[in-house]
């Protein structure tokens, strides 16, 4: 078993910008309990404690998920530096238009509107391109780690990328639908989606996590192994249920 790699700068910096993030979200709890409104609403303090939260937690996730992976160091570096600067471009412009009180997402009623709407759609291809390399560096070579982290790393991943996927395509149907003159219809057609994206998001997390917490308990490795593919069909269970209901919704 190859140990994972010591912690170098760009983990450092990879932490602390997703502990900010983290931070800015639940900043933005205490506004909103200030300061109220709605929650479900395309201009809402929701989406920047949200946004906040999932990014913030997801880039942590993936530093150090990744530290497991077979992949050159520099390779490594880049993508974890592009992925950082990627989530406080993303988080930021959705809490400058929070601020703002008007939509982040698929917003062109003005032209600052439509600049930051294309910024997030460009930031979110980029979100996409650097965890599609992570995804298909799991696959090409196994990830070390204890009994059951290869699999939950490449479990964790190919979710990820069913997450990715139905983010774009709320975004995609977002555009059509504004470009066509139903903006206010764009706003609502992410909802069908939104739970499949938010399950499949942090399967990165969950599964490793569970790998690396049971390596810490007596069990043997083919017991750890057992539950960790039980854990992992489970969590493929419950996306594939929020699959069936966006189909249905959509």
């Amino acid at each position: 078993m190859r140990i994972p790699r010591v912690p170098r700068t760009v983990d450092r910096v990879c932490h602390v910008t997703g502990l900010l993030l983290v931070l800015a979200g639940l900043v933005h709890l205490v506004v909103f309990a200030v300061d109220g409104g709605p929650w479900d609403s395309p201009v809402s303090w929701r989406k920047p404690v949200t946004f906040g939260l999932s990014f913030g937690v997801t880039l942590i996730a993936i530093t150090w998920v990744t530290s497991y992976l077979r992949t050159g160091e520099r390779l490594r570096t880049v993508l974890l530096l592009v992925l950082a600067a990627d989530c406080v471009v993303e988080v930021g412009g959705i809490t400058f238009q929070a601020w703002r009180r008007v939509p982040s997402h698929l917003n062109m009623e003005s032209p600052l509107n439509t600049a930051v709407s294309m910024t997030l759609a460009v930031g979110g291809g980029v979100l996409v391109a650097v965890l599609t390399v992570f995804a298909v560096a799991s696959f090409r070579h196994r990830p070390a780690g204890p009994a059951g982290m290869p699999l939950a790393v490449r479990s964790g991943f190919a979710l990820l990328l069913v997450a990715l996927a139905s983010g774009a395509a709320m975004i995609a149907r977002g555009v059509v639908l504004t470009r066509t003159g139903h903006q206010e219809a764009a706003y609502h057609s992410t909802a069908p989606l939104k739970p499949l994206h938010g399950v499949s998001l942090h399967a990165v997390l969950v599964l490793p996590l569970l790998a690396r917490l049971l390596a810490r308990t007596p069990g043997d490795e083919r017991t750890r192994e057992r539950i960790v593919a039980a854990a992992t069909g489970c969590y493929a269970t419950a996306v594939a249920a929020a699959g069936v209901w966006a189909a249905l919704t959509y």
